[in-house]
């Protein structure tokens, strides 16, 4: 049986809007195992981005513990939580993020460069995630001169650079016409298949169904599943 990499029970948050309290998340319970592909579906407004960004450590929870590959994360100061954003998540985001004034290989060598590997380890690194996402004859163009595929590609290559413990992709497709959205479903399945573990944030219905297991959030509370008429 895989292990278990990420282990949340009983999380909640919470923010204060003016003098009431605003519950966003309600006791959401989740485990996911190593080489795992999830989606987390759900509505704008349903807790999703909150439940991301607890996920992808960039936000803590009011309550409840979070276990992500043997450690709580759940209470960390800012700076461990920096630490543990680096090694154990890779980032795909909608918009790609990537800087524009760096190349293909600068953009994919910066968490590295956060994780203090030297710069020619690094840019080997760099060259072999760019090459294993097709992009062996892109390593130095600018994102200006890519199209939307080909900066997403980027931005899956920085986030394998590391050898995360997860991938985290945020509504990967969102930016990208459905020809070349397919391709990078299909990159997914891939890596999937290599053994990466990949949880994916979306409120898209036909792109959840690319992965392995479905979760559903709700006002701020998740199911399994999802039924075959959604």
């Amino acid at each position: 049986m895989s292990e278990t990499i990420l282990s949340m029970r009983g999380i909640t948050k919470q923010y204060r809007m003016g003098d009431e309290m605003q519950t966003v998340l309600r006791g959401i319970d989740l485990d996911v195992c190593q080489g795992e592909f999830l989606a987390v579906l759900g509505p704008s407004g349903s807790g999703k981005s909150t439940l991301m960004n607890i996920i992808g450590c960039l936000d803590t929870p009011t309550s409840g513990s979070y276990n992500l590959h043997g450690r709580d994360v759940s209470s960390l100061d800012e700076d461990e939580l920096a630490v543990v954003r680096n090694k154990e998540i890779g980032f795909v985001f909608q918009s790609f993020q990537l800087l524009q004034r760096q190349n293909s290989i600068q953009n994919v060598e910066l968490p590295l460069v956060y994780s203090g590997m030297r710069a020619s380890e690094r840019q080997m690194r760099a060259k072999q995630m760019l090459e294993r996402v097709g992009l062996s004859d892109k390593l130095h163009h600018f994102p200006n001169q890519l199209s939307g595929g080909q900066q997403q590609r980027v931005a899956i290559a920085r986030a394998l650079a590391n050898h995360p413990t997860i991938i985290l992709a945020d509504e990967p497709t969102g930016a990208l016409d459905q020809k070349t959205g397919k391709q990078v479903m299909s990159l997914f399945h891939d890596l999937n298949e290599e053994g990466n573990t990949i949880i994916m944030i979306t409120h898209d219905i036909s792109i959840a169904r690319h992965a392995k297991r479905i979760v559903r959030i709700l006002d701020g509370c998740l199911t399994e599943g999802v039924s075959e008429d959604a």
